[in-house]
């Protein structure tokens, strides 16, 4: 990654690219977005906007979880959490009576709390205070290669579920007469949701980072007409909206994550208009 880093000053002759920080910056947008905008398109398919709100909700238990046990790392702590946590709540949900979003949002705000409490424990609230907003300007080439992992670990997880997510978004009861085990492809999909979003989560921020699994998808869904094209856009939109956040983010000198959300908010109701004219 450091190599490839090295390369952009030469490819992008930009003043912006002579800078290590937004080397590894640029690389890492390269990497994650696409990884929002493929997730992306199943979250808004099988209507788990809610549900991906609540990963970034209980990301703050793990974080505190890890800092408290001192010799965990937060980032550890906060993977291994975030997936239980999904995977928790996927069977909850599945063995409740109770509706969906209920039960993700007493789950959500449990999380939340507890993980406030852990965080406030002794005063020392302020130093999770960039969890928060997050700062993509802070990635490291350390960092750069278990996104590059990740970034494999994804899209060929993607390929063995796609087709059994994609059935179960449009009918669970055909999918359970075909054999699909819907608890578990659940699981499954949630678990990569989670490792995607505690991944990320530095970077991003809790506050935003729902909006990234959101919005490719729905500006996306505006102008599709097939799977393949949602897909795409979904993807395309992410990407853009990534390294356009970051430059403006650079040159405006505001906060990355934020802006790439505003970048996709604006992408959304551009193709929202496209799409009421065709």
């Amino acid at each position: 990654m450091e190599t490839i880093a090295g390369f952009l000053p030469q490819l992008l002759p930009f003043e912006w690219a002579a800078h290590h920080f937004m080397q590894n910056a640029f690389l890492a947008i390269l990497l994650v977005t696409p990884l929002f905008g493929l997730m992306s398109t199943m979250v808004v398919a099988s209507r788990m906007a809610f549900f991906s709100d609540s990963l970034g909700h209980g990301a703050f238990t793990g974080i505190a979880i890890g800092v408290l046990l001192g010799s965990v790392s937060p980032l550890l702590s906060l993977v291994l959490f975030s997936v239980a946590f999904a995977v928790f709540i996927t069977y909850i949900k599945n063995k409740s009576t109770a509706s969906t979003d209920t039960v993700i949002g007493v789950f959500s705000s449990t999380a939340i709390a507890l993980g406030l409490m852990l965080m406030s424990y002794g005063g020392g609230f302020n130093k999770f205070s960039s969890y928060l907003i997050g700062d993509i300007l802070s990635v490291t080439p350390e960092d750069l290669s278990a996104l590059a992992v990740v970034f494999l670990l994804v899209f060929i997880a993607w390929g063995l579920l796609f087709n059994q997510l994609l059935v179960l978004s449009i009918n669970a009861s055909f999918a359970r007469s075909r054999g699909i085990r819907g608890f578990w492809v659940e699981s499954a999909f949630a678990a990569l949701l989670a490792v995607v979003v505690s991944i990320s989560i530095q970077w991003v921020g809790i506050l935003i980072i729902n909006a990234l699994l959101v919005l490719p998808a729905a500006a996306a869904r505006n102008v599709a007409q097939n799977v393949k094209q949602y897909h795409l856009f979904s993807v395309l939109t992410a990407l853009f909206s990534g390294i356009t956040g970051l430059l403006l983010a650079y040159y405006f000198n505001m906060a990355a994550g934020a802006t790439i959300v505003v970048v996709s908010s604006a992408v959304f109701f551009a193709t929202l208009l496209l799409g009421r004219r065709r």
